[in-house]
C-alpha cells in the first residue's frame, strides 16, 4: 500500500501538535503536494541549499526540517535569491519540505525534553507553558500522560549538585560540543537547572522566576549575560546549531519506530551533511 505525504502530515501532526506552534511561526507544510505517495524521507535542522540538493540528488520525496523554508508571506519569488532557488530546485525536483519547529519545541517528548535528559536534568516541567495539545479521532501515536505538558523550554534538577564551571564542561562532553561559553561565578553551585533549545534570550525572566540557578541555551544576548551575572546566577550558551542539531536523528528514528509499528512502508533518513555555520578558530 502507498502511502501519501497526507499520511505522513497527519503522523508528524500528532507527534507534535500544531496547536502547540507560536504565533509568530510557521510550521507545516513549506512546499508540496499532500496526495502524492512517499517513499523516502530524510530528517533535517535546516532547508539549505546543499541538504535539499543532496536530498534531490538522493531520491528523497520529503524534507521534514526543524526550521522553516518560509517564514514570512512572499510577494515575490526569484530563482536568483537564496530562498528563490531552493524552491525551484524543490519544485523542479518534486520534493515536498515540512517544518516542525516550535510546536516540536513545545511538545512533551520534543526537543526541550531531549536536551533536558541529554545533559543530565530530571523531573521535568514547562520553562514557560503552552496551548492544551488537540488529539486527533484515529491517533495512531500513542496519548500524553497527565504528568506531561506542554511548553517552551524545561526546568529540572540535576543528579547531583556541582559547580557552574564543572556543569559546562559536562554538557559541552555530553553534547560533543565544539564551544561552550558560560556567564557567572564558576563557583556557582546548580541543583535546578532551565533550558531552551535554540534562541532563549526571550525566556529569560522564566527563568530568573524559575528557580534554577543556570540557564541552558543559545543564542545569549551579552546584556543578558550582564543580567544573569548581576542576579548571581549563571547562563550557559550552546549555540542555535548545538541546542539543536540532534533532531535529525532522534526525529528520524523516532518516526522510524513509529512507521514500523504502524506498518508503513517508507524509508527514513537522517541528514548527515550538516555543520555548524560558525568555525571556531
Amino acid at each position: 500500500m502507498a502511502h501519501t505525504l497526507s499520511d505522513i502530515i497527519r503522523i508528524l501532526d500528532n507527534l507534535a501538535p500544531p496547536s502547540l506552534a507560536e504565533e509568530w511561526d510557521n510550521s507545516g507544510l513549506q512546499l508540496g503536494d499532500p496526495a502524492r505517495s512517499v517513499n523516502k524521507i530524510w530528517v533535517a535542522l535546516d532547508p539549505t541549499m546543499p541538504v535539499v540538493e543532496a536530498a534531490c540528488a538522493r531520491d528523497v520525496d520529503l524534507l521534514i526540517t526543524h526550521h522553516p523554508l518560509i517564514f514570512k508571506p512572499l510577494k515575490t519569488i526569484q530563482f536568483h535569491t537564496p530562498l528563490g532557488a531552493v524552491l525551484n530546485m524543490a519544485i523542479r525536483q518534486n520534493l515536498a519540505i515540512f517544518a516542525v519547529h516550535t510546536n516540536l519545541d513545545s511538545a512533551p517528548g520534543g526537543l526541550n525534553d531531549i536536551l533536558a535528559h541529554r545533559i543530565g536534568l530530571k523531573d521535568l516541567k514547562p520553562l514557560a507553558t503552552g496551548g492544551e495539545i488537540k488529539r486527533f479521532k484515529d491517533d495512531i501515536y500513542p496519548p500524553v500522560s497527565q504528568e506531561q505538558r506542554p511548553g517552551i523550554g524545561r526546568v529540572g534538577r540535576l543528579g547531583k549538585p556541582m559547580d557552574l564551571k564543572s556543569f559546562a564542561r559536562a554538557i559541552k562532553e555530553k553534547m560533543g560540543l565544539e564551544l561552550v561559553k558560560f556567564a557567572g561565578d564558576p563557583r556557582l553551585s546548580i541543583k535546578k537547572a532551565a533550558v531552551c533549545t535554540g534562541s532563549g534570550s526571550s525566556l529569560l525572566s522564566n527563568f530568573f522566576t524559575s528557580g534554577a540557578q543556570v540557564y541552558v541555551s543559545g543564542d545569549i544576548r551579552y546584556h543578558d549575560a550582564r543580567d544573569v551575572e548581576a542576579a548571581n546566577l549563571g547562563v550557559i550558551d550552546i549555540g542555535h546549531f548545538g541546542s539543536e542539531n540532534f533532531i535529525a536523528e532522534t526525529l528520524a528514528t523516532r518516526l522510524g519506530t513509529i512507521f514500523v509499528e504502524s506498518g508503513i512502508n517508507v524509508a527514513i533518513e537522517a541528514c548527515d551533511i550538516e555543520i555548524d555555520p560558525f568555525t571556531v578558530l
